[in-house]
């Protein structure tokens, strides 16, 4: 099997001003550290911040200038997500870029996390591409992990490492990496959950192997996260089990069950009594204070930490 390796990248990032350009400067040193990367992925939302005012057209310019970085450095690139201004909706959309520099697909994510999305559209298409010689990635974005069906859905149609760019900088954090370790572990693949730092998020990425266990976890510092991974665990693990144990996907493919309550037009009194889906009035108003949050916390004095180290090899 061929060797191939992913970095994360876990950076600050602004909701004020873009962060293109700290993103290619970022990417340029990643690959003078570590010229043998073969995959480099960013965190949601990254490029301009989490506020739909900053929506762009895709394709755009802010495409077609990843496109050049991952054509100059020859490597496979997810340059974490923008929103996307589309036929009158907005989309918190993804690229996924090869090494010649040519977008092979794109996922915009399913479900918007509200408060912070409201505006924007869900998705509907799921995401999976081939890496020739490697195997079979799917994308996720964020919020999508919290719908376990979302990630079962691209393991069903042969994800064999799943990128999930995110922006988090809320208490659920702690949630979210049990989550991530989780859908590692059912679903019997690698799983890439990237976050940023400042208004891109509470940093804390998480990289988890196809049994569940972390290869590695970041701090909440700016880091570089390079990890090769070995697809034959994946495989093994779908073939003998999780720790030659438990066999999800096989239990799953071979379930005695229909999951027929999720067939259109079925009733579902439970959900339905729930009330609806709590979105907030204030649109503009959250925004702009997000903004003057984020302009107060930059003129304070502040000692940043950045980490280039590799991480400790995980025997997984």
């Amino acid at each position: 099997m061929k060797p191939f390796s992913i970095a994360g990248i876990q950076m600050r990032t602004s909701s004020a001003v873009p962060n293109v350009e700290a993103m290619k400067t970022k990417l340029d040193l990643l690959m003078a550290i570590y010229p043998w990367v073969d995959m480099v992925m960013f965190s949601e939302l990254c490029a301009f911040g989490p506020h739909i005012v900053h929506a762009q057209s895709v394709p755009g310019e802010f495409e077609q200038e990843m496109c050049a970085m991952a054509a100059k450095h020859g490597i496979w690139l997810l340059p974490g997500s923008i929103f996307e201004k589309r036929e009158g909706h907005i989309y918190n959309t993804a690229s996924v870029i090869d090494p010649e520099g040519s977008v092979v697909t794109r996922y915009r994510k399913m479900f918007p996390f509200y408060p912070y999305e409201v505006g924007v559209t869900g998705g509907n298409e799921f995401c999976v591409f081939d890496i020739p010689d490697v195997g079979r990635f799917g994308v996720s974005i964020c919020y999508d992990m919290w719908i376990p069906e979302t990630t079962r859905t691209l393991a069903v149609m042969g994800a064999e490492v799943i990128l999930h760019p995110t922006l988090t900088g809320t208490i659920d954090r702690e949630i979210e990496l049990s989550i991530a370790r989780a859908s590692a572990a059912t679903n019997q693949c690698y799983f890439f959950d990237i976050n940023g730092l400042d208004a891109g998020g509470s940093g804390r990425s998480i990289v988890c192997g196809p049994e569940g266990r972390v290869i590695y976890q970041a701090d909440v510092n700016e880091e570089f996260i390079p990890i090769e991974i070995n697809l034959e665990k994946v495989r093994r693990s779908r073939e003998l089990g999780v720790l030659r144990l438990g066999q999800p996907l096989k239990s799953f493919r071979d379930r005695p069950v229909d999951f027929g309550i999720y067939a259109p037009g079925v009733k579902h009194p439970h959900l339905e009594s729930l009330g609806p889906l709590i979105k907030p009035q204030r649109v503009q108003e959250l925004t702009e204070l997000e903004v003057k949050d984020e302009t107060r916390a930059h003129e304070l004095p502040k000692h940043i930490i950045s980490a280039y180290r590799p991480p400790t090899e995980n025997p997984e």
